[in-house]
């Protein structure tokens, strides 16, 4: 069972839907979860906390002081407490909230401090629903690695007829129940992510470099972590942190050092992705002083570095996968199906600068995956959810 043994944090907001919580409390702990209910104000005027309490055996949560003795509900506390967040029915205030951080209730500051994922189930009328500012902050929210549940199509509480209402309870377990099945799609896999860029010394203050981020790479490891992997993931200079504790970070400079960690960990992993904008040449010399301005021209003569991909593709044993990426600015897809073929990958990665919203220090990307058989377009989404397709396809060639 999926959800045995799983500590659930259930939001519940002012809607008329917050009737069905009961009936996803219930369901919930019939499949073995264990239940917190954090509630708004106005929650309370549609179902009480007794009915609520009455069915999770703990008293539900909604204000930040329970007494005015100083006692008080740790938001922290529930965000380290929890496998997941559910808000079920999600208003559209709330959801506004949400997407701007505006932390003045107990749900809320509980969202925020919510290490676990997060999964957010819309109630609201029809028109509500489909206004721009409501869309707007369910892409913000979705940005942000939260989890949508469409609402579906029918009867409201107004009596229009539309999209806005609920999902039930019983379709909300099952999306619960399918991500944790996914999160241990990886489990016990071992696999290898590179990812930033590298800088190539020319003395000791300069050095040659790219506009590489790493938020890419990064979002690989998370999710991949997300899945139940142990990742190695190393790394050139970058301002990112990682957050699971799932994810060995190894941090190198230049080319030659990640060319050695690539190479020393790939041969006992099931899988390797390659996303790091690794250089393609390096200083010949690198002076020991400042080189100092002398005349109109400096000349540094550079000599290739180790190809990382190609090294990697000819020790690649038939039971591991390999992944590369491709930035393009011509010829696309014809370029990235030669690399691909090239290095021994088994499927590549394309993004082309020419896509607005794409490439080096952007939140967002549109990729195009590339077999030998088949490329898979995907619209632009944030880096996030592109890692999520990755991964997916990636679970196809893991076994």
């Amino acid at each position: 069972m999926p959800l045995k043994g799983k500590k659930i944090v259930l939001g519940i907001t002012g809607s008329i839907a917050a009737y069905k919580a009961a009936y996803l409390i219930r369901a919930l702990i019939k499949k073995g979860a264990e239940v917190q209910v954090v509630i708004t104000p106005s929650g309370k005027e549609f179902i009480t906390p007794i009915t609520l309490s009455a069915l999770t055996s703990k008293p539900v949560v909604s204000e930040f002081f329970s007494q005015r003795d100083g006692t008080w509900n740790s938001h922290v506390d529930l965000g380290l407490w929890a496998d997941v967040m559910i808000i079920a029915p999600a208003t559209a205030a709330t959801i506004g909230k949400m997407a701007n951080g505006i932390a003045d209730n107990m749900l809320i500051t509980t969202y925020l401090s919510m290490k676990a994922p997060v999964f957010i189930a819309p109630a609201m009328d029809l028109d509500m629903y489909a206004h721009p500012a409501t869309q707007k902050n369910l892409n913000t929210l979705r940005s942000y690695g939260n989890r949508i549940i469409e609402p579906g199509e029918g009867e409201l509480a107004s009596h229009l007829v539309g999209k806005g209402r609920m999902e039930e309870p019983d379709n909300i377990v099952k999306a619960l129940e399918e991500f944790f099945i996914q999160q241990n799609e990886l489990s016990k896999k071992k696999i290898l992510i590179t990812a930033g860029p590298t800088y190539e010394k020319i003395d000791p203050v300069r050095f040659i470099g790219n506009y590489s981020s790493g938020k890419m790479g990064f979002a690989l490891a998370e999710e991949c972590a997300k899945h139940g992997a142990e990742v190695t993931l190393i790394c050139g200079p970058v301002q990112l942190t990682t957050n699971h504790s799932n994810i060995h970070r190894i941090d190198v400079e230049s080319a030659e050092e990640m060319y050695q960690a690539a190479t020393k960990y790939f041969p006992t992993m099931d899988a390797g992705i390659l996303c790091a904008a690794v250089a393609d040449f390096t200083a010949d010399h690198i002076a020991d002083e400042k080189i100092k301005r002398k005349g109109d021209e400096l000349h540094i003569c550079l000599k290739p570095t180790k190809d990382i991909a190609a090294s990697i593709g000819k020790i690649k044993k038939p039971n591991q996968t390999l992944v590369g990426f491709a930035l393009e600015t011509n010829d696309e897809q014809q370029n990235a199906q030669s690399k691909l073929e090239r290095k021994n990958f088994d499927f590549i990665v394309l993004n082309s600068l020419n896509d607005k919203g794409a490439g080096f220090r952007c939140d967002t990307n549109k990729i195009t995956i590339i077999d030998k058989i088949k490329a898979t377009e995907y619209p632009l989404k944030s880096k996030a959810l592109v890692a999520k397709d990755i991964i997916d396809r990636l679970t196809e060639y893991i076994k």
